[in-house]
């Protein structure tokens, strides 16, 4: 048992060596140590707030592109309706020319129309004003002169004229 415990000399000269060392230790070895571990500590606090920060920036980038987001399909829709709305004008503004056309090729017809009814009509009188003439000359039996001729075509028109306009 005596081996178990130590000799009170043995226990100073321990407590002694270990002062000396944990002293040596001291000035020389922890220094460093706790330089090492502080500047570990640093360079982990410092990438925390790195982190932070881009945490930070990233959300803030993140709401950025949502308003742009925003933004832009606001502006499409808006783009959208102006497309929607110069369409519809420019079908509005069509067939009113259409109509336009249509009613411009109407009055064309209308008065070529018109102008070959008259043709027709100037055509068919003096048909039957010949007509009329030869056959009022082999009814008289003579040939008329000139000027009543003229004066019998000229009535026979006229009365033609007016059953016309009736």
């Amino acid at each position: 048992m005596e081996a178990l415990i130590p000799k009170v000399p043995e226990v100073i000269v321990a407590l002694i060596s270990f002062l000396v060392l944990l002293v040596v230790l001291g000035k020389f070895a922890f220094p460093p140590v706790v330089k090492i571990l502080d500047e570990r500590a640093e360079k982990i606090r410092e990438s925390l707030e790195k982190a932070e920060e881009t945490k930070v920036e990233a959300e803030r980038l993140l709401e950025e592109y949502k308003v742009q987001m925003a933004e832009a399909r606001g502006e499409a829709a808006k783009v959208i309706e102006q497309g929607r709305a110069v369409a519809e004008s420019m079908k509005v503004e069509i067939i009113a020319k259409a109509k336009q056309e249509a009613e411009a090729e109407k009055v064309k017809a209308l008065e070529a129309i018109k102008s070959e009814k008259a043709a027709a009509m100037a055509e068919l009188q003096k048909q039957v004003a010949d007509l009329s003439v030869d056959v009022a000359g082999k009814i008289i039996g003579s040939s008329l002169k000139k000027e009543d001729h003229v004066a019998l075509i000229e009535r026979y028109v006229a009365e033609v004229g007016s059953l016309n306009e009736n």
